[in-house]
């Protein structure tokens, strides 16, 4: 780890300018990016890495995955059947297929099994078992019966512990359940503040958080320097979410130009997976997923892209968010094409995933090629900004200086 390694890139996308510089040589040491130079003599005792070939950009940031999960199916009860080890066990899988994909940091934004994404943080961060850098919500904070419960398998009282953690009925019981988290190893909050697509009985446009409620996670997290960010497809949930202070939105599906308008000014973040709705459709139909998953799916994903147009000509910020674990790990960079059918320059879905997404979390040690940086880095033999679905094929992969595929 502590090896000198000199990268000789060929086309250089750095995350945070606009520029693509070619002839630039980086220095790493330690795990983290030391220089960035024109390319001279090979520094003493360094090691060169020939990239000239290849068009070097940082490691890809997906901001909502599901890596500690089982993944979506028509089976309502396989979270449940599966235990706590195991769920680990699949959660180790997702992590390497989503780190050979290039996507070198995520945030993990919920479990059914609560605590088992800080189980493979932390084994991730030993060294146990491959994968990205995660930062990790723990459990989902959720009114009882509410978007992020299992609902519909058994009465939602003889659930097992463990996937109630985050339950809670009242802005008190929120509070606390905030403090556990934290407590606990979560590195942000992930609220449920509206329906879901993707649970039984709730409906997305539906608002099941009030802003009193949400004020007292925000609070008691940012108290302690943490992020918290809403799960909330229908506008009126949105604003709630965003007036009660949230830092982020996921799916915003239905935000209305009220909504949008009202995120610029408050530079609240948008997560928007904006591919999704199509595996659903496919998939999900052909895999006889429950019918009421789907019917809204339909009636979410065609108004989810006009809103994204929309909040990219406005200029809202937005993160690259996919909801992998829904379609499978691994094929995160599919978003990429979409988010650029609908709106977004190549670069811009670029930044989205790199620079953008780093400031999004919070984080100054990812997503940029730039001294200071973890060496997080990915290569590609063509050119992303001729064609953004290159990256759905990433060449090579290197996390924290040291190359993983």
């Amino acid at each position: 780890m502590a090896q000198t390694i000199y990268v000789q890139a060929g086309r250089l996308i750095d995350g945070v300018t606009d520029d693509v510089r070619t002839d630039q040589c980086i220095t790493i040491e330690a795990e983290q990016i030391k220089a960035v130079a024109p390319c001279g003599e090979t520094p003493a005792g360094a090691t060169r890495l020939d990239w000239s070939g290849f068009t070097v950009l940082p490691g890809l940031i997906d901001l909502h995955t599901h890596l500690a999960d089982l993944g979506q199916s028509a089976d309502l009860a396989a979270p449940i059947k599966a235990s706590p080890a195991e769920t680990v066990l699949v959660g180790a899988r997702n992590a390497r297929v989503t780190l050979d994909a290039g996507f070198t940091s995520v945030r993990d934004v919920g479990t059914y099994r609560g605590l088992t994404d800080v189980t493979l943080r932390n084994a991730i961060e030993r060294g146990d078992v491959p994968g990205p850098r995660m930062w990790v919500a723990g459990a989902y904070i959720t009114i009882p019966k509410g978007g992020g419960e299992l609902n519909g398998v058994v009465p939602n009282d003889q659930l097992p512990p463990d996937m109630r953690l985050g339950v809670a009925a009242t802005p008190e019981e929120a509070a606390a359940k905030t403090i556990f988290l934290l407590d606990s190893g979560a590195d942000f909050i992930k609220t449920i503040a509206t329906g879901a697509v993707l649970a039984i009985g709730t409906e997305p446009g539906a608002v099941e958080m009030s802003e009193e409620y949400l004020r007292a996670v925000v609070t008691v997290a940012h108290a302690r320097g943490k992020k918290v960010t809403a799960h909330a497809h229908g506008a009126e949930g949105i604003k709630v979410a965003i007036n009660a202070g949230v830092d982020s939105i996921e799916h915003a599906s239905l935000a209305d130009e009220e909504a949008l308008q009202l995120a610029r000014a408050r530079g609240t973040w948008l997560a928007m997976d904006i591919y999704n709705g199509t595996y659903i459709d496919d998939v999900g139909t052909k895999e006889g997923w429950p019918e009421e998953y789907l019917r809204k799916n339909r009636e979410t994903t065609d108004a989810q892209r006009a809103a994204f147009r929309r909040a990219v000509e406005l200029g809202v910020n937005i993160g690259y968010a996919t909801d992998a674990g829904v379609y499978p790990h691994g094929l995160n960079a599919r978003q990429f094409r979409n988010m650029v059918k609908y709106g977004m320059t190549p670069m811009q879905a670029i930044q989205s995933a790199t620079g953008r997404a780093a400031i999004e979390m919070g984080r100054g040690d990812i997503g940029a090629i730039v001294p200071g940086r973890y060496a997080d880095m990915v290569a590609v033999k063509a050119d992303p900004l001729a064609d953004i679905a290159v990256l759905e094929k990433i060449d090579h992969v290197m996390k924290g200086g040291v190359i993983v595929r």
